[in-house]
C-alpha cells in the first residue's frame, strides 16, 4: 500500500445505544442491531470536529468530508452479532412534540445495551481530515463528544491499533471474515445449499447473522441507501472468492475484513 495510507482500527462502547431505523412498529422506536457506516461517521465527523446537521435537506459538513472513506466493522462482546436490547418510555412535555401547547408525549424506544465494535478505517495521512482523525484517534482525543447514535449515550473509544503490512486478500485459502461483510450471490447461494461451503476445518459450530443496513445518504431524495450484510463465524473454503463484494484486506497472519463505502 502506499507510503503514507495506514489501516487502523479503535474498539468503540458505550453504555447504551440508539441506531433508528426510518419506521416505527406498534409506536415504538426501533433500532438496527449493528452500528452501521452513516452512524460512524458521524461519530469520525464529532472527532475531527466537523459539524453536523444544521438544516433539513442540506448534507452536514462531516458527511460531505468523510464519505469517501472506506470503513470496516465487527460486533465486541455479543451474543453471535447480537446485543441485548430493552424497551423504554419516557414522557416528552414540550409542545412541539404532541402539536398541543403544554401536550405530553409518551415516547418508546428499544435501545441498545452496552454496544460495542471495533472499528477499521483506511486513511491516507497527505489529506488534512483523514491526518486530524488518525492523530486525535491515535491520542484518544475528541473535538466534540461522540455518542452512540443518541446524544444522551456518550461513547469512548479504547485499544486503538495499527495494522502494517496489511494487503488485499486473494481467497488463496480458507479463511474465517473477522468484520460484518456484503452479502453476495455466492453467499446466498451456498445458504441454499445447506451451507456447503464452509470449510470441514472449522472447530466451531457455524452461524450466519444477517441485517440490512444504511451505507449512505441519496443525495436527492435524502433518504438511506442499504446493503445486507452477513456477520460469521464461518470458516470459508478458498474456492468461495466474495470479491465481488468489495475489497478484503488480510490484517496480521489470519485476520480477513471488508472495507467498504
Amino acid at each position: 500500500m502506499g507510503t503514507n495510507q495506514r489501516l487502523i482500527s479503535f474498539d468503540l462502547k458505550a453504555e447504551m445505544g440508539f441506531f433508528k431505523k426510518p419506521d416505527i412498529n406498534d409506536g415504538i422506536y426501533l433500532t438496527y442491531n449493528m452500528l452501521h457506516r452513516p452512524v460512524l461517521l458521524g461519530i469520525l465527523g464529532a472527532i475531527a470536529g466537523m459539524k453536523g446537521y444544521k438544516e433539513n435537506g442540506v448534507l452536514p459538513e462531516y458527511y460531505k468530508r468523510l464519505n469517501h472513506l472506506k470503513i470496516g466493522i465487527k460486533p465486541l462482546e455479543d451474543d453471535k452479532g447480537n446485543y441485548t436490547k430493552d424497551i423504554v418510555s419516557y414522557n416528552n412535555s414540550t409542545g412541539f412534540a404532541s402539536n398541543e401547547e403544554g401536550g405530553n408525549l409518551i415516547v418508546t424506544e428499544q435501545i441498545l445495551i452496552k454496544p460495542s465494535y471495533r472499528c477499521f478505517l483506511l486513511l491516507n495521512l497527505d489529506i488534512g481530515d483523514e491526518k486530524t482523525l488518525y492523530d486525535n484517534i491515535l491520542s484518544y482525543e475528541a473535538e466534540f463528544l461522540p455518542y452512540m447514535g443518541k446524544n444522551d449515550f456518550s461513547a469512548w473509544w479504547t485499544d486503538v491499533r495499527e495494522y502494517d503490512p496489511f494487503e488485499k486478500f486473494d481467497f488463496n485459502h480458507d479463511y474465517r471474515i473477522e468484520s460484518i461483510f456484503v452479502k453476495t450471490e455466492a453467499v446466498s447461494g451456498y445458504v441454499a445449499r445447506s451451507m456447503s461451503m464452509f470449510s470441514k476445518e472449522s472447530k466451531e459450530i457455524p452461524f450466519l447473522y444477517f441485517e440490512r443496513l444504511p451505507v449512505k445518504l441519496d443525495e436527492k431524495l435524502y433518504q438511506y441507501d442499504y446493503e445486507d450484510f452477513v456477520y460469521s463465524n464461518a470458516l470459508f473454503k478458498s474456492e468461495m472468492k466474495m470479491n465481488e463484494a468489495g475489497d478484503f484486506y488480510q490484517i496480521d497472519e489470519d485476520q480477513i475484513i471488508q472495507l467498504f463505502e
